[in-house]
């Protein structure tokens, strides 16, 4: 039997919405040095995801989620003291989520650094990492 895939899970330090997702847009384009969302900044372009991030999540082996600071205070709530953003990582269900990239990790990476980051990361816990 083959060890079930992890999950990793997203968390931007911004809150979900049309109007915050315009409010976003705007900071980040006209203000990007103190837009506090690092993971939303190099993953997203003015409206969408960024077509080489979609790919790279595509083919990963792993469950993947994302949430925004809001939604994680309801769905986790013992998350929701952690720096964001972030991304956490559960071998399965059942199991607590874990700090798999921390928001100092995250806050200097570019889109090829972070995809890295993920990467190395899944091979340190002994995941698959398939095509990369």
């Amino acid at each position: 039997m083959s060890a079930p895939h992890p999950e990793l899970l997203f968390v931007y330090n911004a809150d979900a919405g049309l109007l915050n997702g315009v409010l976003d847009t705007l900071h980040k384009t006209f203000a990007p040095a103190t837009y506090a969302c690092s993971l939303c900044a190099v993953t997203y372009g003015a409206a969408s995801m960024r077509p080489q991030w979609r790919a790279f999540l595509e083919q990963l082996p792993a469950r993947v989620e994302f949430l925004h600071r809001d939604e994680l205070a309801r769905q986790y709530p013992a998350l929701q003291d952690t720096t964001l953003p972030a991304v956490f990582q559960r071998a399965a269900p059942t199991e607590s989520w874990q700090v798999f990239i921390s928001a100092a990790q995250l806050r200097p990476l570019d889109l090829p650094g972070l995809m890295q980051a993920v990467e190395t990361r899944l091979r340190e816990t002994n995941q698959p990492v398939r095509g990369l």
